[in-house]
């Protein structure tokens, strides 16, 4: 989602973003209606709650690609130029972004009220503005962390470097099981998922990509039919499968960098120069995108009485709102005075 500048492109982290930018707008689509369990119809429910529980890797992969490529970088350390080129091109515009979902946070039935606009700013020290911008919480400290691994990586040798991974593999699976841990920081384990990036980017892995592959769709189905059992057990929406710091979650994100790694350079033609359009303006389409939902999520509710079925109108809508988005980014991205706000 984020851009290294000077960098020649590789498809296959294109066809990752691309696809993680889908997953992502799909989940907010979809938000109100994972909760409505006994409410509406069930098949209708598991549409939502089981596209959900099949698409919790779209986070997940940016962190991924974000630690192929930062970590990756050879170029001499510059301080000044790193906090300019690289982390300013995150941290303004997720503030500017704040800023303007706190004024449209501000309007309600009555039309815009002040107090409730510097109410949300005041809380932004530790509470995300609005929902998707919890991203920028977690994600902006690991530029801080990102200088200091790339030395440690050069000197380390590779069995250690397994050791570190298996290290972080198993506090997943704690997090994931509830087990108390000191070491169950967020910045720990999004690290996690910066060095494991690292390391599938710079091997081949196409002779794992069978234990991959049998790995991931069997935790895809354990989401999706866990999900609807756990819900079926506590008679609500279940989040036990959802977390993006959870070891199913590690597996299905590694699973999707693998393949697309080993048959991502298939695609072709148009396919190909449209993931590399929607690679190219994904964090754009990452912070516009809500504004376009929330009348989305007016209509009916939140439940699209037009559409024959959830299973048509989530993809459909996320389709949509995609596409919107992607065209509203690449206007503003032309505009001199705001191309920064889509970088």
């Amino acid at each position: 989602m984020t851009a290294t500048a000077m960098r020649p492109s590789i498809f296959y982290l294109d066809l990752l973003r691309c696809g993680a930018a889908f997953a992502v707008v799909a989940i907010h689509v979809l938000g109100p209606w994972r909760y409505l369990y006994g409410q509406i119809p069930e098949l209708e429910w598991l549409a939502a709650a089981g596209i959900n529980s099949l698409t919790r890797w779209a986070v997940p992969v940016f962190m991924l690609i974000s630690g192929a490529l930062l970590l990756s970088d050879k170029r001499e350390f510059d301080c000044s130029y790193y906090l300019h080129r690289r982390l300013a091109k995150v941290a303004i515009p997720f503030l500017i972004w704040s800023l303007i979902y706190a004024l449209v946070g501000g309007f309600t039935d009555n039309g815009w009220q002040a107090h409730k606009t510097t109410g949300l700013i005041e809380a932004a020290t530790n509470t995300p503005v609005w929902y998707h911008l919890w991203f920028f919480y977690d994600f902006i400290p690991l530029y801080f962390v990102i200088p200091l691994l790339i030395p440690l990586l050069r000197v380390m040798s590779p069995e250690r470097f397994k050791l570190i991974l298996a290290a972080w593999l198993l506090l997943t699976l704690m997090n994931w099981l509830k087990v108390e841990s000191f070491l169950q920081q967020n910045l720990l384990l999004y690290t996690g998922y910066l060095l494991l990036g690292w390391y599938l980017f710079n091997r081949d892995n196409r002779a794992e990509l069978p234990l991959w592959l049998a790995a991931g769709l069997g935790m895809l189905a354990f989401n999706f039919f866990g999900t609807w059992h756990l819900s079926h057990e506590h008679g609500k929406y279940h989040i036990f499968f959802m977390g993006y710091k959870s070891l199913n979650t590690v597996i299905i994100a590694g699973m999707l960098f693998v393949l697309a790694q080993t048959y991502g350079e298939r695609i072709t033609g148009r396919w190909r120069q449209w993931v590399s359009l929607v690679s190219k303006y994904s964090l754009g389409i990452y912070l516009i995108h809500p504004l376009f939902l929330i009348p989305v999520r007016e209509i009916s509710n939140g439940y699209y009485d037009f559409f024959a079925s959830n299973w048509l109108a989530i993809p459909a809508l996320t389709i949509c709102v995609l596409t919107i988005s992607l065209l509203a980014t690449i206007v503003l991205a032309k505009l001199p005075i705001l191309k920064g706000l889509v970088p």
